[in-house]
């Protein structure tokens, strides 16, 4: 079967999935965001390019031309983000708080450990974590502002101890800040908030400006733009690392006869909902089930609001019947999704067959929007199917790792023989003769020698 069915606003691509070709299950799985990537890779490379020519300039012209605005100042004041927390409601700040709470519990048990080894006697290894400095958080805002990304980012990087951590996120026109993003970062702890967004707020925080500081590492997601940005300086040596290829949102949800199409239509709209760019795909066990759940798409479309970006969505997605739940998670582990529902009778019981994918809902009272705000665990993900060699974010992500390691007199003794063979075996003499040395100091009874007596 590959057909579509019509509805009252859009029109659904169906197909089942045995019926089509290696070329065609690859095609109906492709994001519609990645088939453009030459134009957005061109006209990126001339955004950074400029920024960090010309600095403040630049993103002033960048921020007049595709927000509408051109700020005197990009810092955001201390009396701005004071009033942000105040415009909101009791309830507003109450769901911050707890979400913060949420996210913070979670993340403080990721916090990675030290490593102690005594590999061999008198061999000593370690791996020891730090924080990093100076940290870029970028945090969109274009048609919705996203005060859970505050949290997702900031959270973790106060947690690591990042000394510095600077928030990046577009204005509106009016030259302001949604006060929801302003709320979470005072919540969050961060003071350093620039009114700027887009690829050029990527390269001013790669390659600083007058206004905007240097950073190490960028986080956060965004849409197309944003996310090649951050590709490009992250390729620089002079720019800045890149935490995670996290762009256009997207979502498969796997479901069976067992499912509520209710539940997997409301799943598949929020992501929809995201942006024109977002993807969803629905991998169904029954016709029944997959027709049902795009008519109540359908239904539910009636009365979004955000209804037209969620149609623009849902013309480039796909709706396809699976034969068997294996067959349904081969397709799950092939598009390796930012999102992945298991809508099945004892979801649980098929978690070791999940390879690939950012994050993952187990059953009927999971929805992804918990994921996206409260459940406690990160929502920035790897998109565009590069789950396959990406996790989400993490404690990790905010801290570098470094490996540490001592040997006694014994101990280099039992392993310095190895590193000379294998040091001439490379050429590298003078690997070889800095172990060499040692040991002719070890046999003559230099003072290493009583060290080693008395261990």
């Amino acid at each position: 079967m590959s057909d579509k069915q019509n509805s009252r606003y859009w029109s659904a691509r169906i197909a089942t999935w045995r019926d089509l070709s290696k070329a065609e299950q690859a095609s109906i799985l492709q994001r519609s965001a990645m088939s453009d990537q030459s134009e957005v890779k061109e006209r990126t490379a001339t955004i950074v390019a400029d920024v960090r020519a010309r600095g403040d300039a630049a993103l002033r012209d960048y921020t007049q031309r595709f927000d509408g605005y051109a700020p005197e100042s990009f810092r955001v004041s201390a009396a701005e983000c004071e009033a942000g927390l105040n415009e909101l409601g009791e309830s507003q700040r109450l769901a911050l708080i707890r979400a913060a709470d949420q996210i913070k519990r979670f993340h403080a048990a990721e916090m990675p450990e030290p490593t102690r080894l005594e590999v061999s006697p008198g061999v000593v290894c370690q791996r020891v974590w730090r924080p990093l400095t100076r940290v870029g958080l970028y945090v969109p805002a274009g048609t919705a502002p996203l005060p859970s990304t505050v949290l997702m980012l900031a959270i973790p990087a106060q947690l690591a101890g990042c000394r510095e951590r600077i928030i990046c996120t577009p204005a509106a026109r009016n030259g302001k800040i949604h006060p929801g993003i302003l709320a979470a970062a005072r919540i969050s702890g961060i003071t350093d908030i620039y009114k700027v967004g887009g690829a050029q707020a990527i390269a001013a925080l790669a390659y600083g400006t007058e206004s905007v500081p240097k950073v190490d590492k960028i986080f956060g997601p965004g849409n197309a733009y944003v996310t090649q940005a951050k590709a490009i300086v992250a390729q620089d040596p002079s720019g800045a690392a890149s935490d995670l290829p996290a762009g256009p949102s997207e979502v498969l949800v796997v479901m069976d006869e067992s499912a509520n199409p209710v539940f997997a239509a409301a799943d598949l709209l929020s992501q929809a909902e995201h942006g024109n760019d977002s993807h969803v795909v629905l991998v169904a066990l029954s016709e029944t089930q997959l027709r049902a759940t795009i008519a109540e798409v359908d239904r539910q479309l009636e009365s979004l609001p955000r209804r037209e970006i969620a149609l623009a969505a849902l013309s480039k997605s796909a709706f396809i019947l699976a034969a068997s739940t294996d067959e349904a998670l081969q397709i799950a582990n092939q598009y390796a999704p930012e999102h992945l529902i298991l809508q099945l009778a004892n979801a649980a019981n098929y978690i070791a067959q999940v390879e690939h994918a950012g994050s993952v809902f187990i059953g009927p009272w999971s929805p992804e929007a918990v994921g996206d705000y409260a459940s406690g665990t990160n929502h920035v993900l790897p998109t565009y199917g590069l789950a396959r060699g990406h996790g989400g974010l993490s404690m990790e992500s905010f801290m570098k790792s470094m490996t540490v390691q001592e040997l006694s007199p014994r101990g280099l003794r039992d392993i310095g023989p190895v590193v000379d063979t294998l040091a001439v075996m490379e050429g590298l003499e003078a690997h070889a003769r800095a172990v060499r040395v040692r040991l002719a100091a070890l046999a003559a009874g230099a003072e290493e020698q009583v060290t080693e007596e008395t261990v």
